[in-house]
């Protein structure tokens, strides 16, 4: 169970771009923690309703590998392996929740987390351009992968609402 109380900052409303992107990306990340906050192992695993194989679980499993992804693998170029996807189960995040340790699993984000603001602030403009491109073969600047990062956390939290509130009826921001 994730016990402790999420601290989360609101974003500035006048900052520069940087500071903005940050802010933003953090306060969508603290966000999600927060949606998790109080519940069980088992609360975290519930689904929201078939065939769809949404949890809070897998939502935190799948932005640890969106953080890896963009950030370690895109970003950087650097050589690292998919956390929970496989060549057999691309949807592994969502799909291998049955036996997750949540303790572990938050662990695992955190580190992406972590690991992603440290990648990102080793590039002095939000011009600069990522090292790999994209599976599509698209080129993209750091600008790009912080506005898509933000867009990834808010349409997610959008999905932690609503399976919060059908685990406890908690609501909110």
């Amino acid at each position: 169970m994730i016990e402790h109380m999420i601290q989360r900052t609101e974003p500035p409303f006048a900052a520069p771009e940087r500071a903005m992107l940050d802010a933003w990306l953090d306060f969508h990340r603290a966000t999600l923690a927060r949606k998790c906050e109080g519940l069980t192992d088992d609360q975290l695993r519930l689904r929201s309703v078939p065939p769809s194989k949404l949890s809070l679980l897998g939502l935190v499993r799948h932005m640890a590998e969106v953080e890896r992804g963009w950030f370690r693998q895109v970003l950087t170029d650097e050589e690292v392996p998919d956390i929970y996807l496989t060549d057999q189960d691309q949807d592994a995040d969502f799909n291998g929740i049955a036996d997750a340790d949540a303790a572990a699993t938050f662990a695992v984000w955190t580190a992406e987390c972590d690991k992603a603001r440290r990648a990102a602030s080793a590039y002095p403009s939000l011009d600069d351009v990522a090292r790999r491109k994209t599976g599509r073969g698209n080129e993209v600047t750091l600008r790009w992968i912080m506005v898509h990062m933000i867009e990834e956390y808010a349409r997610h939290n959008g999905h932690a609402d609503l399976l919060r509130e059908r685990i406890d009826g908690a609501v909110g921001d």
